[in-house]
């Protein structure tokens, strides 16, 4: 087994996901102490049940993540658990489309700047702080393909990722030369329960897998990466 991130502190916000659950398992395979936000319990018990018998190294915390004083309190009660938070990756997120943008009902425009763009500002308020008092970390935003490719039909979704990039790379440019590195990766389509069954006419091998993009995530959040820093990273497969 790898063990880059033994003994290591991480939290996966949006860590049971189709994508977070991967990215957890992941780091937990190589050793670290993961600690996962999430929503619903059925998906977060699901999770540990994937983890098999080393499921006590995943935390779950049922967090809103865009909920500022929330988001404090689980980064103290990581802080006082491990002592360290050496990386975070936000896997919160979430996707409307189909329909114009004069039709977009303004509830679920700001749901969308919430969930994808917001999500990564209160996270990064809590850690940034706090690696940077470390003098390390890595930080990895979870954004879309659809950051730099606007389609119709997604005009919210769209811009909320690409907003979210667009801080991801200012906090990078912030944080040059302090130890705390910030990448973002943009996936396509990701082969998902849920997308499959949105899309059953899709060619799925087309699409990536959430093991391989983890293992991106991964990397990112490894010394391997260390001089990998404001990266806007294409993870598309064959899409």
């Amino acid at each position: 087994m790898n063990a880059r991130f033994s003994g290591k502190s991480v939290i996966v916000a949006g860590g049971t996901g189709g994508l977070g659950g991967a990215v957890s398992l992941a780091f937990r395979g190589e050793g670290a102490k993961v600690a996962v936000t999430y929503r619903s319990q059925k998906e977060f018990d699901a999770l540990r049940s994937a983890a098999g018998p080393n499921s006590s190294s995943l935390e779950g915390h049922r967090v809103e993540v865009t909920d500022e004083a929330v988001v404090r309190v689980l980064i103290d009660e990581v802080l006082a658990k491990h002592g360290s938070l050496d990386a975070l990756v936000n896997s919160v997120g979430g996707y409307a489309g189909g329909v114009n943008l004069w039709e977009t009902d303004p509830k679920l425009f700001d749901q969308m700047f919430a969930l994808n763009m917001r999500s990564g500002y209160v996270l990064a308020r809590a850690t940034v702080p706090v690696m940077l008092k470390q003098g390390h970390g890595a930080i990895v935003n979870i954004a879309s393909k659809a950051a730099v490719d606007h389609a119709a039909g997604a005009a919210a979704y769209a811009a909320s990722k690409a907003g979210a990039v667009a801080m991801m790379d200012s906090l990078a440019a912030e944080l040059k030369g302090t130890g705390v590195r910030v990448n973002s990766i943009l996936p396509s389509i990701i082969d998902t329960e849920i997308n499959r069954k949105v899309m059953p006419k899709a060619d799925f091998a087309k699409w990536p897998k959430p093991e391989d993009i983890a293992r991106v995530i991964l990397f990112l959040c490894s010394d391997q990466a260390k001089l990998i820093h404001g990266a806007a990273m294409p993870v598309y497969g064959d899409t």
